[in-house]
């Protein structure tokens, strides 16, 4: 098991250079695409940062994880497809689970909360 775990940067990072490295740039801009018109939608109904919400408000937490899920799961499962097995023909959990996470969750989460505080704080100043 360790070992494993300590395969997945070289497994993540060795993609840069290998078939479809394009995909380590287009699925964290596709993932980024409903994280930007949701982020503007939290900031028009002045929501605090994604991110903040999640981690210090148990009440809102499973419905916004609910939520980002539905706007993210089917990058997250193309990113699982596309990289594990049509490039690579075999599939390590591990390594998937690593891959779409980085590939997807990451890029939606910090553009989701990002756009918000950005948007929130352009309406405060143009106001």
């Amino acid at each position: 098991m360790e070992a494993a775990i300590r395969e997945i940067p070289d497994r993540l990072f060795g993609r840069v250079h290998g078939p479809l490295s394009v995909q380590l740039v287009r699925q964290p801009l596709v993932a980024a695409s409903p994280a930007n018109l949701v982020g503007l939608k939290d900031a028009r109904e002045g929501r605090s940062a994604f991110g903040w919400t999640v981690a210090t408000n148990p009440t809102q937490r499973h419905k916004l994880l609910r939520e980002s899920w539905q706007d993210v799961s089917k990058v997250f499962v193309a990113a699982v497809i596309i990289c594990e097995i049509f490039v690579f023909r075999r599939t390590y959990p591990d390594e998937t689970l690593s891959v779409a996470i980085v590939l997807a969750l990451f890029p939606y989460l910090l553009m989701r909360s990002s756009v918000n505080r950005i948007a929130q704080r352009w309406r405060r100043v143009h106001k």
